[in-house]
């Protein structure tokens, strides 16, 4: 079974063994890698729904079924790690799906679509048919929620649950704000004194009161379950400003990784240059250090998706740039290497646009 990489979905796996398949986000579809028999190189392996632009991708792993949410394209679900797919919209009132999930809740598996506009969907019968939790639009900020670019509406970028008490469910808008709901999704509540553009929200799997805020501003940590929070990176720092991809090692969750632009994607449209850079945290993010060896100092591309896979004593992990590479390190970021190229952009929604450079 192959790990994913994409924008919106998983980026966290523990296995048995190194997995020898990456099935990925793009512009043009879900593109499945292979690492050849040398062990150290990889291959496009297979193509698949090229008319899609993929944002996220999730393997359900109770079914097996693998689900790709698409940029006006809805779901879509393989039943063959990625090789063929059926779209699944039944019940769906939003096309434009930013960010999936999938968990065991109250006995049953629900997977969860995050949309734009800001909708959250779920399906109790592995995307057969769907129906919306309409209460996440119930809360004070929703008339605030909006985005900088065209067409100006937030999204559901970012979906995650508590690891011990999975009716407690995270919701990240951009721009909007992070939201929680206790019940399974039924009610929702906001964290009003964060800052309001949220990527992401990653939990520590041994103490899930310790909440990492990925925003638009840098990171921002709550050692108490958001009743307050620290911003642990800021907009002037040399890691980068605008961060977005965060994963840690399950083993050692104070080992752990982050990407961050140089500045948000408003300035890409004149630059061209993301800036992008890789840091390393081992103390837990409260201090990073940027990666360098086999990096540029700064890429031109935005990174647009990132995973760490942890199998066994090894430990891998793939960046994906708006300029089509697949950049990878095995050696816990120590050192670098692309291995891939000439992929479509890999990318949320237009932001590979910024980032073409003049012939």
């Amino acid at each position: 079974m192959a790990i994913n990489l994409s924008h919106g979905g998983t980026t966290i796996y523990s296995s048995t063994t190194p997995s020898n398949q990456i099935l990925i986000g793009t512009r043009e579809g879900a593109i499945t890698i292979e690492r050849e028999p040398s062990g150290s190189d990889w291959c496009i392996a297979h193509r698949a729904i090229a008319d899609k632009h993929v944002s996220a991708i999730m393997t359900e792993p109770e079914s097996g079924q693998t689900f790709a949410g698409a940029f006006h394209g809805g779901v879509l679900v393989s039943a063959d790690d990625g090789k063929t797919w059926q779209t699944r919209n039944n019940g769906m009132t939003q096309d434009n799906v930013y960010s999936l999930a999938a968990k065991r809740i109250n006995g049953r598996v629900r997977v969860f679509a995050g949309t734009e506009p800001a909708h959250l969907f779920v399906s109790d019968d592995f995307g057969l048919n769907w129906t919306e939790l309409p209460n996440l639009r119930s809360v004070p900020s929703v008339p605030k929620w909006s985005f900088p670019a065209p067409p100006h509406i937030g999204h559901v970028k970012h979906i995650n649950f508590d690891p011990d008490n999975p009716t407690t469910i995270y919701a990240s808008i951009e721009v909007g704000g992070l939201l929680r709901s206790t019940d399974g999704g039924e009610h929702w509540d906001e964290f009003s004194d964060l800052y309001e553009d949220v990527h992401r929200l990653m939990i520590h799997p041994s103490n899930a009161k310790f909440l990492y805020a990925v925003t638009g501003r840098g990171l921002y940590a709550s050692p108490a379950a958001g009743k307050s929070w620290q911003q642990w990176t800021r907009r002037e720092d040399e890691i980068g400003g605008y961060p977005d991809g965060f994963v840690f090692r399950p083993s050692d969750p104070k080992l752990m990784f982050m990407t961050a632009a140089h500045d948000a994607p408003g300035t890409w449209r004149t630059s061209h240059f993301a800036g992008a850079r890789i840091s390393r945290s081992k103390d837990g993010g409260r201090s990073w250090e940027i990666l360098k060896n086999g990096l540029p100092d700064r890429l031109q591309a935005s990174i647009e998706a990132f995973c760490l896979e942890e199998a066994g004593s090894s430990t891998a992990i793939y960046a994906a740039t708006t300029a089509g590479e697949v950049i990878s390190s095995i050696d816990l970021g120590d050192s670098w290497q692309v291995i891939v190229k000439g992929l479509p952009p890999i990318s949320k929604a237009g932001h590979f646009r910024a980032l073409v450079q003049a012939a």
